[in-house]
């Protein structure tokens, strides 16, 4: 089921609420317009009406795989959800960006508290933000009309069924899904980490457990767990 509210300062923070309280998993929470979501490393997420800002819940089991490994099914789930509406599909880039032509779609937050993993998904339906530090989309934008409320039945379907296989099947299913949905191996990219370096170096595929592989230009690997990631 999915709950809709016309306002929220956020969906990630109603949901962590809700799950204190008990909530169970499958729960998700849509509203219509926030007016303090957050992206990434807290970037705040504009929300104007007509986009979809949605969270929903998963509880951890003791056999679940590594629990940051849930950015990859809501990525993986995301890009299935927009090729519903847009046949010619979206570029995954890491750790869970949609990409069209280079230009952001769509953002993910998790958030964990306890056994609760909450996932925050922001996709730009009708409008998008000019952003400073990259190019941003929406599917309005490249000539697809959707309402934020189907587009949640569409991704709440998927979402669980790309859950269920990460519990029944491991990481390899989606990690692979993951692979092909996303830019080539060798694409060019800057990894800016969380300390202020920076690497520049190729794309070489992610590790198993979903780290970025970067292969400098001295042919060595670098594996990166978190950071901010651009094409070149």
């Amino acid at each position: 089921m999915i709950r809709v509210v016309a306002e929220t300062g956020s969906t990630n923070a109603d949901m962590l609420a809700l799950a204190a309280a008990g909530a169970a998993e499958g729960s998700w929470l849509r509203a219509e317009r926030q007016t303090a979501g957050k992206g990434r490393q807290g970037r705040a997420w504009e929300s104007p009406i007509g986009n979809f800002y949605g969270s929903t819940l998963v509880r951890l089991r003791p056999t679940d795989p590594p629990a940051p490994t849930l950015a990859l099914i809501t990525v993986v789930a995301l890009e299935e959800s927009v090729r519903v509406f847009l046949p010619t599909g979206a570029t995954i880039k890491w750790p869970n960006d949609l990409l069209i032509d280079g230009a952001k779609l769509s953002g993910v937050l998790l958030e964990r508290a306890g056994d609760a993993v909450v996932v925050g998904i922001g996709v730009n339906l009708s409008h998008h933000p000019d952003l400073p530090d990259r190019p941003a989309t929406s599917l309005a934008a490249q000539g697809v009309a959707v309402a934020a409320a189907t587009f949640a039945e569409v991704l709440a379907e998927s979402f669980a069924r790309w859950l269920s296989r990460w519990r029944g099947e491991g990481l390899d299913p989606i990690r692979q899904r993951w692979l092909d949905r996303a830019h080539p191996t060798a694409t060019a990219l800057t990894a800016r980490l969380p300390d202020g370096i920076s690497h520049d170096g190729l794309f070489d595929g992610l590790t198993g457990d979903g780290a970025l592989i970067l292969r400098l230009a001295d042919g060595s690997r670098h594996v990166i767990h978190a950071g901010d990631v651009f094409l070149i």
